[in-house]
């Protein structure tokens, strides 16, 4: 059997059609798939040199298929360095959506270029279909032909598997207090008794999920003694005012800033603690800001 294309550039339909319907069983299912080896290791790069090179002249097919796989985990790896820095992260589906779509794209210029062409410069292959003539070759070439096999198959798996499959990166919270321009500096640290002293206070999500937040707010009053055993001065906390508590719920990526406003009517050395607590649990405080100030 052989399968013939010049005219018609079947092998950029056939890609496309693969890559697209790749794409919908994974949304489907959410999760990877070793189907979709061929979209990972193989058509975005394949397609890339079709619209690098559109004739048969300047690269010959083994070159042609060696850069293809090359360019395929390259384009995969610079797609999810690319998405780190995006709100989504490098998370499965916006990937795999985006490979589909960069193989589309590519390969709708890759058709464009070729069809310019005249007809006997277009690319063109023979593929020829034929059970291989396995019991005319000796037992070394069998045990080779056996060991190289496997071993592209093991490699072009594990490679599909983690593409597919990513370990989750760093997940954590920014919690951060500003000035009240927005800077991180000209903290209200130094005020008279009832003026107003006022901050900014932000939040940051990249936990990979949706999570609720508490932020509690307490004022502790603070008192400087020496202590006779260590023999220097410590800083002791002698009272605490709980001042507010807020829930906030924030998507993966999203970001929450207020303002906050506040006023402290006795003199002394104060502290404002920022706690920062996740999904309900009242036991420890995920985050925790302080901010020292003089009242006077």
């Amino acid at each position: 059997m052989k399968l013939y294309f010049r005219e018609t550039p079947w092998d950029l339909y056939v890609g496309v059609g693969y890559a697209v319907a790749v794409t919908a069983i994974l949304v489907v299912l959410r999760s990877g798939n070793f189907i979709a080896l061929l979209l990972i290791v193989f058509v975005p790069g394949y397609v890339l040199m079709a619209a690098l090179f559109p004739s048969n002249n300047g690269i010959g097919w083994t070159e042609r298929l060696a850069l293809s796989v090359v360019l395929s985990i390259v384009i995969v790896a610079l797609l999810g360095w690319a998405f780190d820095f995006t709100p989504w992260g490098f998370r499965f589906l916006p990937i795999v959506v985006t490979i589909a779509l960069f193989t589309g794209g590519v390969a709708m210029v890759a058709t464009v270029r070729r069809t310019r062409l005249p007809p006997d410069e277009r690319l063109a292959a023979t593929l020829t279909l034929a059970m291989p003539a396995w019991w005319d070759k000796s037992l070394l070439n069998k045990g080779l032909i056996i060991a190289l096999t496997s071993s592209v198959i093991f490699v072009t798996a594990t490679l599909a598997y983690v593409a597919l499959n990513p370990l989750p990166g760093e997940r954590f919270t920014e919690f951060f207090i500003l000035g009240p321009s927005g800077n991180a500096s000209d903290y209200p640290n130094n005020l008279t008794v009832n003026e107003t002293g006022s901050i900014i206070l932000g939040i940051v999500n990249r936990e990979a999920a949706v999570v609720s937040y508490t932020v509690r707010i307490d004022l502790v009053g603070l008192r400087i003694g020496y202590n006779n055993t260590a023999g220097f001065n410590e800083t002791v906390e002698v009272n605490l005012t709980t001042w507010s508590t807020f829930n906030v719920t924030l998507a993966n990526g999203q970001n929450w800033t207020r303002p906050y406003s506040f006023r402290i009517n006795d003199t002394g050395l104060w502290k404002i603690e920022f706690l920062l607590l996740k999904d309900h649990d009242l036991s420890s405080a995920y985050r925790e800001l302080h901010l020292y100030l003089r009242v006077n």
